[in-house]
């Protein structure tokens, strides 16, 4: 459907334009219209064995994978998806590891021969003979009899099952997708234990077989523990794609979705080469161009007081935007305008907050008075440094806080406050920043996220970055300094 604009940003509206926080939720057709193909997607699609795809939450593990799986449809692929339930019983008992590995390698090549009949749909069909199926050779030559027999006695098979079946019978291989493992994830001993069993169980599999290609999403904190925990995963460490974004790509895939709604295509490859600055115009049929209040986004360019105030999450801009296009619903504007962000942004600060505890309180029990024990101390506010520190700065801070309160991790571990910089670097609360200077002799500011150098919050080497608390939480630190707030925050946007 063609618009010419948007006449009223009812839900209905909304979530076509910006569409839904979680792919997994999302129409494939939507999904598709608006879905932007990054570095990450050629990697994770690539035909090896083994790929690990590592990202925060609403970093769009899941949309990869949904549409990853349809072009395995397109070319008749055979493909399935393995999800927390199917292998919610699997590796439970951690108190042998190699047993645990043994239990996950057998749990997995039955699913697989499961899920693999049922893609044709031939999961419950007479005459399907199933032998004990011990290691992944046995399961491709099961595969391999069934398929053969199901295609000379003629069975009744869909045109696109069809070509599965000839297709697996010509090369013999299978794409395994495991998401959503983090669902339940408590940051346990035993928890690291059982994923990191299952790393290892699959790895074996793709190794010992040629044929089983599996594509495996983990959130960050979870590979990061069991990365840490386990010394023999170095051995998958080549196998892991880190997944980012960039702020230009996020604006791109903004203004891909605002060109979908209003029926027009867009060129990725001319939008991509373009400097974020020249983009913002591609945002004015849905917001107003310029940030009209005071402090450093004093008539800023809208593009970048949006990427300022999002972890470098589709997620986050999602969640941004939809709260202020509800606001711009209720005042009856047809723009969504800097009233309308002014509004929403101490509701969606909190939101960041919560979604940060519930995402993160199964490691570290305490974290909601953690966060909030950040918040600037009336010294901090005399001398202007907000949510700024040095790395002394910082660790005098969280010494401060933990006078208040004790910390532990839910492995056991008292926290230091090395162990406490550290996590609240991972879970991108703080993020690291240094001031360069180019070869023109400019200055600018590196930023860098976890997910983009994991080691600048080592407890043992100190890189001479300094640490800032993200924008997206700082008016739910300081509700009642909302206009200091934005004396405080600085650019977060690609020039």
């Amino acid at each position: 459907m063609v618009h010419d604009k948007i006449t009223a940003f009812t839900d209905e509206v909304i979530q076509n334009l910006f569409g839904n926080e979680a792919a997994e939720d999302e129409t494939f057709e939507r999904l598709q219209a608006y879905y932007l193909k990054s570095d990450t997607h050629e990697k994770v699609i690539a035909d090896l064995p083994l790929r690990i795809v590592v990202g925060h939450k609403g970093i769009g593990k899941s949309a990869i994978f949904k549409i990853a799986m349809n072009e395995d449809i397109e070319k008749n692929r055979l493909s399935i998806l393995i999800k927390p339930d199917d292998i919610a019983d699997l590796g439970k008992d951690t108190s042998d590891p190699l047993q645990t590995i043994r239990d996950w390698k057998l749990g997995l090549i039955k699913i697989i021969a499961d899920k693999a009949l049922e893609a044709v749909g031939m999961s419950n069909k007479a005459g399907i003979i199933r032998t004990p199926l011990n290691i992944a050779g046995q399961l491709l030559t099961f595969l391999k009899e069934t398929f053969k027999k199901i295609i000379e006695e003629k069975a009744d098979l869909l045109p696109a099952q069809k070509k599965i079946v000839e297709k697996f019978l010509k090369f013999s291989k299978i794409v395994i997708y495991l998401d959503d493992l983090d669902r339940g994830w408590q940051s346990r001993k035993e928890d690291i234990n059982r994923i990191s069993a299952l790393m290892s169980a699959v790895r074996d599999l793709s190794n010992e077989t040629r044929g089983l290609n599996f594509k495996i999403a983990l959130r960050s904190d979870v590979y990061y523990l069991v990365r840490t925990s386990d010394e023999s995963t170095d051995k998958i460490e080549g196998s892991v794609i880190w997944h980012k974004w960039s702020n230009q790509e996020i604006l791109i895939l903004l203004i891909k979705r605002i060109e979908s709604y209003f029926g027009r295509e867009c060129n990725i490859d001319i939008l991509k080469q373009t400097p974020t600055r020249h983009l913002n115009h591609y945002l004015e049929p849905v917001f107003s161009l310029r940030f009209n209040s005071t402090g450093i986004w004093a008539n800023a360019p809208i593009h970048r007081v949006l990427m300022s105030l999002i972890r470098k999450r589709p997620r986050d801009l999602v969640k941004l935007c939809t709260l202020a296009a509800r606001d711009a619903y209720n005042r009856k504007y047809t723009i969504i305008n800097t009233q309308n962000f002014e509004t929403i942004f101490e509701e969606y600060s909190q939101g960041r907050i919560q979604d940060t505890i519930n995402e993160y309180k199964s490691e570290l029990p305490n974290i909601q008075r953690l966060i909030f024990e950040m918040k600037p101390s009336r010294k901090q506010v005399t001398e202007g440094k907000w949510f700024q520190y040095n790395t002394t700065e910082l660790r005098s801070k969280l010494k401060n806080v933990m006078e208040h309160a004790t910390f532990r991790f839910a492995n056991g571990q008292n926290a230091n406050q090395s162990d406490l910089a550290q996590f609240l670097y991972k879970i991108n609360f703080i993020t690291a920043r240094k001031m360069i200077i180019n070869r023109d002799g400019e200055e600018f500011i590196d930023r860098k996220y976890f997910e983009e150098n994991r080691y600048l919050s080592s407890q043992f080497v100190d890189f001479g970055y300094e640490w800032e608390v993200h924008p997206a939480f700082r008016w739910a630190l300081q509700p009642d300094k909302a206009l200091y707030i934005f004396d405080s925050i600085p650019n977060y946007a690609d020039s």
